[in-house]
């Protein structure tokens, strides 16, 4: 999901920045209201960074990646996500890849955007975790990443081939498939600890799980 430095002109990348600082500054006073939702965002940035890391393929004009976005999500909650993807992209561009600091907001924005839309959608409701509703979580989740990624392809300096777009979305259908799978275990296993009145695992885990629903 990651958008090559050079593909967007100055003008869109100043657009992105305001773009993500926005809707960063929009979810900041969560942060301040319950501090214990910074832990969540460092832990969900070290996950994160650990899973991107683990894979990331060269796939037509993006990189496949091994995101664990509803993993996070469903163990940290929505305000530590958003802040884990910012966080963990720039400890990646520092650490690993300096290249794409340039595309810090845009890459964070291709993965902001489909989470909060995702959240919106089914995430909001209070379902049990069936392996139909991770599924749908993961299958929408991802389709947004995938047009988010189309959306900065299209409004690149360059013009890019739509089958090169469609061999990169293709790649993440694998990623839909695989990820519930982690996300049911990972879940799964917070309830239990939750049961058991753990106190790190309500501590570092979104209400819903640490109250071992």
């Amino acid at each position: 999901m990651h958008i090559e430095p050079g593909l967007l002109a100055p003008a869109k990348l100043l657009f992105a920045n305001g773009a993500a600082a926005l809707l960063l500054a929009h979810h900041a006073p969560a942060l301040l209201r319950q501090p214990v939702l910074v832990l969540r965002s460092v832990l969900a940035a070290l996950f994160f960074t650990a899973c991107m890391q683990l894979v990331h393929l060269k796939v037509g004009p993006s990189e496949l990646h091994f995101v664990g976005a509803m993993p996070i999500y469903l163990l940290c909650g929505l305000v530590p996500t958003l802040f884990g993807f910012g966080l963990g992209l720039l400890v990646q561009g520092l650490l690993f890849e300096p290249l794409d600091l340039v595309h810090l907001a845009v890459n964070a924005l291709s993965l902001m955007v489909p989470l909060l839309l995702t959240h919106q959608l089914l995430g909001r409701r209070d379902r049990p975790l069936s392996r139909r509703f991770l599924l749908q979580l993961d299958a929408t989740y991802y389709a947004g990443v995938t047009l988010m990624v189309g959306f900065w392809l299209a409004n690149g300096q360059t013009s890019t081939a739509l089958q090169d777009w469609a061999m990169f979305a293709a790649s993440y259908v694998t990623v839909a498939l695989a990820e519930p799978l982690l996300s049911g275990l990972l879940v799964r296993g917070a309830q239990a600890l939750a049961r058991r009145r753990d106190a790190l695992v309500r501590l570092c885990c979104d209400e819903r799980i640490s109250a071992g629903a």
